[in-house]
């Protein structure tokens, strides 16, 4: 069988009905809508969520906990990840953007060190780091610099 030998199963695919187009359309004469009411007018959608006017679901439920408005959100770099850089290199947020490793240069990045570091003398240039990272980015020889976030 070939991909342009699929066909799918007698039966199983449909086509839509569409509404409110006259008698002649097989769906007799009020066009699949029914009688009167919202849903029969042109137009007449109900929003999301909405309940006839009855107090909805989402408002009689209780609400907890709260979103920040200030959330830290970092873009997370393992220690594992900083080896396909070459010695001497500063590893700054723009690098790591160029490499693929982070959606953005603008967003705050954090070093974790999960894993081990063979590059020897990095300049690694980011907004946070744990200690377990920072450890080993000393350990190999290299700096570590931490930048505000903006």
């Amino acid at each position: 069988m070939k991909l342009n030998e699929l066909q799918s199963d007698e039966g199983s695919r449909f086509t839509r009905k569409r509404k409110g187009q006259g008698i002649a359309s097989g769906n007799g004469k009020t066009g699949g809508r029914g009688h009167k009411g919202q849903k029969s007018r042109s137009g007449g959608k109900v929003a999301r969520g909405f309940e006839g006017g009855q107090m909805p679901l989402i408002r009689r439920v209780p609400k907890r906990g709260f979103t920040p408005l200030k959330d830290n959100d970092f873009q997370v770099v393992n220690m594992d990840k900083l080896n396909g850089f070459d010695d001497g290199v500063i590893v700054d947020p723009a690098a790591l953007f160029e490499a693929g490793l982070v959606r953005n240069a603008t967003d705050p990045i954090k070093l974790l060190g999960n894993g081990d570091l063979t590059a020897n003398k990095l300049t690694v240039s980011v907004t946070a780091a744990s200690a377990s990272a920072a450890a080993k980015v000393e350990a190999a020889g290299g700096t570590l610099n931490l930048t505000a976030k903006a």
